[in-house]
């Protein structure tokens, strides 16, 4: 059966030589970039992309750095914004935000791990993007031991970040905030923050309504739990198609694994759709163009306890595609991918981590979403552990094909290396304000786990331009730790 030609399947061959990076930099600056007020005119369908936080019309990119070193407090953690523009990432500057920066509730301290996770969406309505940051290692006491975690909403605008509040505080030891995910739950017309913890005893879900407001309560309401376990990825979206989010969350205990779809449209949370399969990432889109969204879990495993598994080979990583069907959640058939599946390019190899990370978007504005897909251990010649990355669409017969790049590929800057973990985190994003989302790919063992952001614009037709990296030293960041192993998506 014939299968969909991607623009991107030449790209690998049509670029030109490896791009050195140049351009401006900035540090640890918190005023935005100033760009032409005609720029508005490039966010994706006319509207402003849900991650721009100065409202210039270019998506930016938030790149949580939990381990970094601030004020000299180690692994206090700081987020550092990349801002999009006509080029994309990488030739605007960026902003640094820590508990140390002006307006930002909260002090710096070592172990706070402050951006464990983050994420952008507009949660006080007012236009732009702001950014939600959890520290989980956030100590609420100044006595005793118990690391309880917050989150953190900082306020976008037009001249950047200006100040926030501290939207949530974990429980006695709850590590409240390894993951994070945005969405209005409760259908009151207020975006709400679904939290994971980590207890000793197992995890939970919990979730922060909105609104966000100064003053607003701070504590959390109870989702679920995970017996002796934790939930190992979230996401939001409309699985039911009844135009409302709902969650969808995989998750591992010592005795039960699986994925599931959460629904608290009735004003309860209700499982409206489960399987025993589990992962370590998940992503959300239209793969198929019925309209209808699907669920990929990448990294899927089976529940031991349970009958049955999406994926039977799953040598070095296997992302099931869970399609959506009208008038029911998630109903329609499963596709498997892998690295031995036909013209998916790689070889399975133990320990490669496909579909380790995952994101999507409409990358050729077809109608229909395409896959991105970290393969952070893949080993490149004699490099262990240098990493790639794959851009996959979904042809007639369900099927999963596309191309991959790494830092050997023509037009991709850098060298790979031993250790880079290239694609250990991915995210799309219109960095560029061409109505195209573009791709950004996470390096956090590049030059020593300084680590690094590569840029890759995506166009529909033309030369495909060269795939450019944007790392701390290009951006003038001090204290530069796994830059790029967290991405907002």
């Amino acid at each position: 059966m014939r299968r969909r030609t991607l623009a991107v399947t030449a790209t690998a061959a049509a670029l030109a030589a490896v791009l050195t990076p140049s351009g401006p930099t900035e540090g640890a600056a918190t005023a935005a970039p100033s760009h032409p007020t005609g720029a508005l005119t490039g966010a994706t369908n006319g509207a402003a992309p849900e991650s721009d936080f100065n409202g210039d019309g270019y998506a930016d990119l938030a790149v949580g750095m939990p381990k970094a070193t601030v004020d000299g407090r180690a692994r206090a953690g700081y987020v550092n914004v990349v801002w999009g523009g006509p080029d994309g990432l990488g030739t605007a500057g960026s902003a640094r935000v820590s508990q140390s920066t002006s307006g930002v509730p909260g002090t710096a301290e070592a172990d706070d791990l402050f951006g464990t996770s983050v994420s952008a969406a507009d949660l006080n309505g007012d236009g732009y993007s702001d950014l939600a940051v959890t520290a989980p290692g956030e100590r609420l006491t100044d006595t005793g031991t118990d690391r309880e975690g917050t989150a953190t909403v900082v306020w976008g605008s037009p001249s950047g970040f200006r100040g926030g509040l501290t939207a949530a505080k974990g429980r006695a030891d709850e590590r409240l905030g390894r993951l994070l995910t945005v969405g209005d739950f409760d259908r009151d017309g207020h975006q709400d923050l679904a939290l994971s913890t980590e207890g000793e005893e197992g995890g939970a879900t919990r979730l922060r309504r909105g609104p966000f407001t100064t003053g607003s309560a701070t504590d959390t309401s109870f989702v679920e739990d995970y017996d002796f376990g934790a939930a190992r990825a979230l996401i939001t979206g409309d699985f039911d198609g009844d135009g409302g989010d709902d969650l969808a969350v995989t998750y591992k205990g010592m005795e039960i694994a699986g994925t599931h779809v959460l629904s608290r449209a009735s004003g309860a949370w209700q499982r409206i759709w489960s399987t025993g399969d589990f992962g370590s990432a998940v992503a959300t889109g239209d793969f198929d163009g019925d309209g209808t969204a699907d669920l990929a879990i990448g990294r899927v495993q089976p529940n031991p306890e349970a009958g049955g598994t999406f994926c039977e080979n799953r040598l070095g990583g296997a992302i099931a595609v869970v399609h959506g069907k009208r008038d029911t959640t998630l109903g329609g058939e499963v596709g498997c991918t892998t690295q031995s599946t036909p013209y998916v390019p790689g070889t399975a190899e133990p320990e490669d981590d496909f579909g380790g990370a995952l994101a999507a978007g409409d990358l050729d504005r077809d109608g229909r979403d395409e896959l991105v897909v970290g393969v952070s251990h893949e080993a490149i010649g004699a490099e262990a552990d240098a990493g790639a990355y794959l851009w996959l669409a979904e042809g007639p017969d369900a099927a999963l094909s596309g191309a991959a790049f790494n830092q050997n590929s023509p037009g991709v800057a850098g060298t790979a290396e031993a250790g880079d973990l290239f694609g250990a985190a991915v995210a799309t994003g219109d960095y560029n304000g061409d109505r195209l989302p573009d791709m950004a790919i996470g390096a956090p063992g590049e030059n020593a786990r300084s680590g690094g952001v590569w840029f890759h614009a995506t166009r529909d037709e033309g030369t495909q331009p060269p795939v450019t990296s944007v790392t701390p030293a290009r951006l003038g960041l001090s204290g530069a730790v796994e830059h790029g192993g967290v991405l907002a998506r």
